[in-house]
């Protein structure tokens, strides 16, 4: 077995950091890493009503407060996310502005049928990924209890399935691709109140989903920019901020599928996958210790004492603050987690946090610390406070004794999720979906959803897609990524300018043009430089560039251009003087300036470029100027 995946949790050893290990180190580790890549797409309305998409404010005309409630599977089952989320008993707060609402959003109208602009759209990204479209669109439920829609379920739909993409040397697998609503923006969440604005809601959303082929942090980055290109290129989708999210899924062996959600940079993947991968060598280090010293889920009781009194004194500040305002305190003894809880799970972050996290999403008690162990080194009560709770517990000094404080119902759950997450490191890496946090490190956010969380919608009936639509929709598609850099490659274009052009705009407009060059003085390098340079003339619409650019061309072709004159104004270029014209410019300008010419040849043919060009730019060849003056310095 590799070193790599060796690690012991009694030992201090510091965990290696991002850009230590090699590719091997990963493989060793059995690190895989697939993902679910979310992008906006480009409509007028949303996808199951009439609102405008695209209308952000942060102006509302009227609140609506609920609480959300579980409901039973098809199975006759509630999914865990769910009965996770009725556990947190929040109090959700929707700011809804009138033009970009209806009473649709608020499950209060029936819905529209979907959307065809965004089906359409969603149907060519899925032909672009090499997809197989389905022949019947089937609309489900996924059951979401976190507020983030007021409904309590997202509507959403698979359209393709098994496709692949090309990467380096070899193939990234496409799962599929789905077409949904978009989710509530969240504007404040703290203790049991939690508020979204609403101009987000329902706007048409795309979920492409990879197979777990990367194997690598840098491939996880990649392979998003990868697809985030290939939607982008599509012009079929929103872009700017907020408009593409990912997550990420990560595992190693031995361990289990854990999602990163909401990662808002690509930049952020590698380091977050890397500590993830981290996170779950150290839980399965603890798994490893505690099961050869004989724990189990049913050795840990369901067991905490009321330590209420034996710290009411205390003289930290933290816990005697929130005692004077009537909280309780609760102790939960470990038992077999001797010199574990300080493990170091990821960068600066220890076993500790899991429990925390877990009170502080659950329970509702996010005021930081939210809970103490005796055997941290952190300072918190005295040892003497210590010994109370221990002998009140029943247990030996050395064992964890957790406190956790906080209203008599937030402790009881708070209590309860601590004995919960501590079976979970019993079992190994829990699934669960974590969010990103900005320093690379991530934290709990809710247990992984299974299936009970999906069933049939009933108010939209099926949408068959017929060959001849799906035809049409694919006659005509862009070129993908991989297949414009071929192409720019092919033509000749210079290695430093294929990937620029191949992501600009200006991309569709060059294959337009290409044909226009025919051997002639332009060539594909220099036409290429020209689209992507910032100060270049560019036309609004795309004929009307076209039809700029092919006279510009021909011009050139025909000698009464130079190419220089493209970048000399806004409208029209001037026409290029005659060579003979060109030199007696040049040489009544030797002769005015012979006289101020400074002596040293080279600041001499300097000086002579910098005003000849200042007259002649856009007129003439700037490589036959160059050659006059040299002529005239010797």
């Amino acid at each position: 077995m590799s070193d790599v995946t060796i690690f012991d949790p009694l030992q201090s050893a510091p965990l290696p950091v991002y850009g230590s290990w090699s590719d091997a180190d990963y493989e060793a580790l059995g690190f895989m890493v697939g993902l679910e890549v979310h992008q906006q797409l480009l409509t007028n309305r949303k996808l199951f009503c009439r609102c405008p998409a695209g209308r952000y404010t942060k102006q509302h005309d009227v609140e609506i407060h609920r609480h959300m409630r579980p409901t039973l599977s098809e199975m006759g089952d509630y999914d865990g996310t769910a009965l996770m989320e009725f556990k947190t008993r929040k109090q959700i707060t929707y700011l809804l502005n009138n033009e970009s609402v209806c009473t649709y959003d608020m499950d209060d109208a029936p819905p529209f049928e979907m959307d065809p602009k965004a089906l359409d759209h969603s149907i060519a990204i899925s032909l672009m990924l090499g997809l197989q479209v389905v022949d019947e669109i089937h609309i489900a439920r996924k059951q979401y209890l976190d507020g983030s829609i007021p409904t309590g379920f997202q509507r959403t739909a698979i359209i393709g399935v098994t496709g692949e993409v090309p990467f380096e040397d070899r193939i990234i697998g496409i799962r599929q691709l789905s077409i949904e609503e978009d989710s509530c923006r969240e504007v404040a969440d703290q203790g049991h109140d939690r508020i979204y604005r609403t101009d987000r809601l329902g706007m048409p959303l795309i979920e492409t989903v990879t197979e777990p082929d990367m194997k690598t942090p840098e491939d996880a980055a990649a392979v998003c920019e990868l697809l985030r290109r290939l939607a982008r290129t599509s012009g079929l989708v929103r872009t700017g901020s907020g408009a593409g999210r990912q997550d990420v899924n990560v595992s190693i062996e031995g361990g289990t599928r854990v999602e990163i959600k909401g990662v808002s940079s690509i930049k952020q993947i590698p380091l977050l996958v890397h500590n993830e991968a981290l996170r779950q060598r150290s839980l399965l280090a603890i798994k490893r210790v505690l099961g050869e010293r004989g724990v189990t889920t049913e050795s840990i009781e369901d067991r905490w004492v009321d330590v209420t009194d034996a710290v009411r004194s205390t003289e930290w500040r933290d816990l005697r603050d929130k005692l004077d305002d009537g909280a309780h305190a609760f102790a939960i003894p470990l038992h077999g987690f001797e010199g574990l809880i300080n493990t170091p799970t990821q960068p600066h972050t220890f076993f500790l946090r899991e429990f925390s996290d877990r009170v502080r999403v659950v329970a509702c008690l996010d005021s930081q610390p939210n809970l103490i162990c005796s055997t941290s080194e952190t300072t918190t009560v005295s040892g003497a406070e210590w010994t109370r709770i221990e002998k009140k517990c029943g247990v030996n000094h050395g064992m964890p004794v957790m406190v956790v404080w906080g209203s008599p119902q937030d402790v009881e759950t708070a209590a309860k999720e601590i004995l919960i997450r501590a079976r979970d490191a019993v079992e190994g890496v829990p699934s669960e979906t974590r969010q990103s946090l900005p320093d690379g490190t991530n934290g709990f956010e809710r247990i992984l959803p299974g299936p009970s969380r999906m069933y049939p919608d009933t108010d939209l009936p099926p949408i068959v897609l017929t060959r001849d639509r799906v035809a049409d929709l694919g006659a005509d598609l862009p070129d993908a990524p991989w297949t414009r850099l071929e192409r720019l490659s092919g033509c000749g274009v210079g290695d430093d300018l294929c990937e620029r052009m191949a992501r600009h705009p200006a991309y569709d407009l060059f294959i337009h043009l290409l044909p226009q060059l025919d051997g002639g003085p332009v060539t594909p390098t220099g036409l290429a430089s020209m689209l992507l340079d910032r100060d270049t003339p560019r036309p609004a619409s795309l004929k009307a560039a076209g039809d700029w650019w092919e006279t510009m061309i021909s011009r050139i072709k025909d000698g009464k251009l130079v190419i220089e004159g493209v970048w000399c104004c806004e409208d029209e270029p001037p026409a290029a003087l005659g060579e003979a014209m060109a030199k007696r410019v040049c040489e009544e300008e030797f002769a005015a300036l012979s006289v101020d010419l400074p002596p040293d040849r080279e600041k001499k043919e300097r000086m002579m470029m910098g005003i000849l060009m200042g007259r002649l730019r856009g007129q003439i060849d700037g490589a036959k100027v160059a050659a006059w003056v040299k002529e005239a310095t010797l």
